[in-house]
């Protein structure tokens, strides 16, 4: 169940809070699937060994791979469940989405794992599951927790790109990227324990740079952001200046997978409106800030929920028995290989 705290008079907020509670007693949770932890014991008894040794190679090179890896799973299963379809090449790929465009990646890597795993085993091995395993992997490999992954999903055969325009963005209200969880199953505690994945990884001066001169056209920087942390970014990212710089997320703990971004909100120090707004905002009062702060102290809880929930949330609609395919190339359904 969700977490929250009551005593609060705004009317605005409680109304609020109301909404969602009744929205999510009014939809079915992630439907139980056919997903097994043992799926693959038999016909790809080494998947896991191959898919951890690839993943731990891909981090050598590169330790910002760990956020992609996890944000490929994160966005694949927001869009027509976990499919894989956010892999998926062409004029309509999800690839070009306004979620996606310019900042997904990873997908090389992909690509290198599901080779492996074809010269092992061929045509058994979906790139949906791939994309689950490398997602476990990339938080256990960045000091987070292991978790059983649930496995058996089959890939998609249609991209939807009109999906990947509404994936939750930085510049949503909180609000909206509650309703966009709640709209696949999820609930708030899933929306502060997943975004916890920010624990790791960079984002571009074009996804928070909306927050430093003038915010939401007041002429002045988000007030909510912290003042050296201000400084800092409006240095690295000045009006008008290149969009596609780089910052970390979390910038006292870079590359661990740890509840330092949780005392980062706490601090008023979220890179991302989308991250400070689950603690300073006024729609965070009744929904997202108890937990921000139970996570901000207790490690064990916030690295606890969050295995729970992507469990949860990579078992949305997935494709299994005899829907979708194998693709044998993850970029491309296997008629068009």
């Amino acid at each position: 169940m969700t977490r929250m705290r009551s005593g609060s008079s705004n009317t605005k907020s409680n109304n609020f809070s109301l909404i969602v509670i009744m929205t999510m007693l009014g939809l079915f949770f992630v439907a139980k699937s056919q997903l097994t932890t043992d799926f693959y014991n038999t016909s790809c008894p080494k998947l896991a060994k191959i898919v951890r040794k690839e993943v731990q190679n891909a981090i050598k090179n590169e330790v910002r791979m760990a956020a992609s890896l996890i944000r490929l799973h994160f966005h694949d299963c927001f869009v027509n469940g976990c499919d894989a379809s956010v892999l998926l090449d062409g004029d309509d790929s999800e690839k070009l989405g306004a979620g996606n465009l310019n900042s997904a990646r990873g997908f090389e890597v992909i690509d290198t794992i599901k080779s492996s795993v074809e010269s092992e085993c061929s045509g058994v091995v979906s790139c949906a599951d791939i994309l689950a395993l490398a997602a476990r992997d990339s938080v256990l490999l960045s000091g987070g927790r292991s978790w059983k992954v649930l496995l058996g999903r089959r890939d998609g055969l249609v991209p939807n790109k009109t999906g990947a325009d509404a994936l939750p963005a930085p510049f949503d209200p909180l609000s909206d990227i509650i309703t966009k969880f709640v709209n696949v199953g999820l609930n708030i505690t899933d929306v502060v324990s997943l975004s916890g994945a920010h624990t790791i990884g960079s984002a571009r001066c074009a996804t928070f740079s909306n927050r430093l001169f003038d915010f939401n056209q007041t002429g002045s920087p988000d007030n909510t952001l912290e003042s050296t942390i201000l400084s800092d970014l409006q240095s690295l990212c000045p009006s008008n200046g290149d969009g596609n710089k780089t910052t970390a997320l979390d910038r006292n703990s870079t590359d661990l997978f740890d509840n330092h971004y949780f005392k980062n909100l706490v601090a008023g120090k979220g890179l991302l409106s989308s991250d400070q707004i689950l603690f300073s905002s006024e729609a965070a009062a009744n929904t997202t800030k108890s937990l921000v702060e139970s996570y901000s102290k207790d490690q064990n809880l916030f690295l606890d929920d969050f295995v729970n929930s992507i469990i949860k949330m990579g078992n949305i609609s997935p494709l299994t028995g005899s829907a979708g395919e194998i693709r044998n190339n993850c970029r491309a359904v296997n008629s068009a290989t």
